[in-house]
């Protein structure tokens, strides 16, 4: 059965980067039991998961349909998070040795649950699927560490420009003509910004340090850039890339083509400023595709985020899963997995409902024919990253981490100048211990 529990915050001062693991008792290079019987697979048993609640409602759906089918046999107890709290439950729950049999992560977190032991590597169990090489490379290269695989690919998420074409034909532009670079972007937001005073270009969160390494990234991608170095450890950006991408941001800014309250948007409000009509532009996830309501003040294009001077790429987001090291029921466990990327259900529980399936050989298919931007997003994963570093989260995602600070000073403030300084200060961070 799902059980949809929501935990108060009682648990504080508990960092995942420090977190003990002694009390797992499964060991974390375990082989798969290679079609061995077992009592988790012969006998009834309920294997237990947690997942964050931003994700839950794809692992929801997931976990009724399983149960239904395997009555005699599994059964999922599934715990749903909320989002903010979830790092703290994991680690004192790891600290304890009381982690479910599934443990759900944002993707970001992958290098650190698999450093630190928290999942078992199930490499061998992974490399005996059919699917195994269609499976979203990004992700599971994430939940990778010394050349094991601890988590496979859950729930995908990516980024992309999204822009209204009734704005479009009223600014005398070809809604079925997006910009290809950065500078078009700014271009196309300022013919937008001129149509009259109740609209504006672009919509940007520009307060939301995890919105902004989604949605900016790319661009620096695009221009041949990176972020940091391949080990998560030293930032770079203070590269070319970052000074051009910033640069044009940072003159949207000024010239007003970036909409004001833009300044202040921590990310809970984006989708709904762009639904509005009222924006030309925003940068939004592919799950905003689904949730996003057209009306006649609004017809949703979707384009690859371009770079200053051309090229695209996305940021591949959402979550993975792993069996927890301490799980005493990992056959069981991994049958939910293997089930959960059989084509059938990526078929009928993902692809059908409008999501993106995790596996790029089913990016083509009945459902993505109809609608060309979600045959986008499902083209995009292939050719998208998800950055590597185990401090990921205190880096980029934190508000009072350096990444935001960078954003803010080289977007709003004195423009890319100071992006030296800045990137030290996030190298600083990403060695932080």
């Amino acid at each position: 059965m799902v059980q949809r529990r929501i935990f108060s915050a009682t648990i504080a001062g508990i960092a995942l980067t420090t977190l003990m693991v002694a009390g797992c008792s499964q060991d974390a290079t375990s082989e798969p039991s290679n079609g061995s019987e077992t009592s988790a697979t012969t006998e009834p048993v309920t294997i237990t998961m947690w997942t964050r609640s931003v994700t839950a409602a794809q692992t929801e759906a997931l976990v009724e349909r399983f149960n239904q089918e395997n009555t005699d046999e599994i059964t999922v107890e599934l715990t749903v998070v909320p989002f903010q709290e979830y790092l703290q439950k994991v680690s004192a729950s790891a600290s304890g040795g009381d982690l479910p049999d599934l443990v759900g992560a944002n993707v970001i977190d992958g290098p650190n649950y698999s450093q630190l032991g928290l999942w078992t590597d199930i490499s061998d169990r992974i490399d005996s699927l059919e699917s195994a090489d269609s499976l979203a490379a990004a992700h599971l290269q994430a939940a990778s560490f010394d050349g094991s695989t601890f988590a496979v690919p859950h729930v995908l998420d990516a980024s992309a420009l999204f822009y209204n074409k009734v704005l479009f034909e009223q600014a005398g532009l070809d809604p079925e003509d997006p910009p290809t670079t950065l500078e078009e972007v700014h271009e196309y937001a300022r013919a937008i910004d001129a149509i009259s005073d109740d609209v504006g270009g672009l919509y940007f969160p520009g307060d939301c340090g995890g919105c902004l390494a989604f949605t900016v990234f790319p661009s620096m991608w695009a221009a041949g850039g990176t972020i940091m170095n391949d080990d998560g450890t030293v930032g770079t950006l203070d590269s070319q890339a970052s000074n051009d991408t910033f640069s044009i941001y940072n003159d949207m800014w000024n010239d007003g083509s970036m909409i004001a309250e833009s300044r202040n948007e921590n990310g809970a409000t984006q989708n709904e400023a762009f639904a509005s009509g009222t924006a030309g532009f925003a940068l939004l996830g592919s799950k905003a595709l689904g949730t996003i309501a057209e009306n006649e003040n609004l017809k949703i294009g979707v384009t690859p985020i371009p770079g200053p001077g051309g090229g695209t790429s996305t940021f591949v987001g959402g979550d993975v899963v792993g069996i927890a090291s301490s799980s005493k029921n990992p056959d069981a466990a991994w049958k939910f997995i293997e089930w959960t990327l059989s084509e059938q259900i990526q078929m009928e529980e993902y692809v059908a409902k409008g999501f993106m399936p995790v596996r790029t050989d089913l990016a083509e298919n009945e459902f993505s024919a109809q609608d060309e931007r979600v045959l986008l997003f499902n083209t995009l994963v292939s050719e998208g990253n998800t950055p590597y570093s185990v401090r990921f989260f205190q880096t980029f995602n934190d508000p009072q981490g350096p990444w935001l600070s960078l954003v803010r000073g080289a977007v709003f403030d004195e423009g890319p100048a100071g992006l030296l300084a800045s990137n030290e200060q996030v190298t600083s961070s990403l060695q932080d211990s």
